[in-house]
């Protein structure tokens, strides 16, 4: 029979010692939810721009998960983000060349 992990090991997820007890920490699924739930009660810090960056994260693997509708609703949303940027970006260079000249 295969050893389990330590408790105290970094595979071990603590989730099976309170949310997920009784099921069989070896179970693929149980790992697969014990991952998300581990995923789920993360906290990071929310106003700094490691935070931004960490949910810029999330929703580029989430959108990289997504299939059909949902995955043309992420593309839309970068597409728009990059085209306001784009926008502020050249009014900004006009601004400053317009300035100098």
């Amino acid at each position: 029979m295969p050893e389990r992990p330590e408790p105290d090991l970094p595979d071990w997820s603590r989730q099976f010692d309170d949310e997920l007890l009784g099921l069989d920490p070896d179970d693929p699924e149980a790992q697969a939810f014990a991952a998300h739930l581990d995923h789920m009660q993360q906290t990071r810090p929310a106003f700094t721009v490691e935070g931004y960056l960490h949910g810029i994260g999330d929703f580029a693997d989430s959108a990289n998960r997504a299939e059909g509708g949902r995955r043309w609703g992420a593309v839309l949303v970068v597409v728009l983000l990059l085209i306001g940027v784009a926008w502020v970006v050249w009014k900004a260079l006009a601004f400053v060349v317009l300035t100098w000249l």
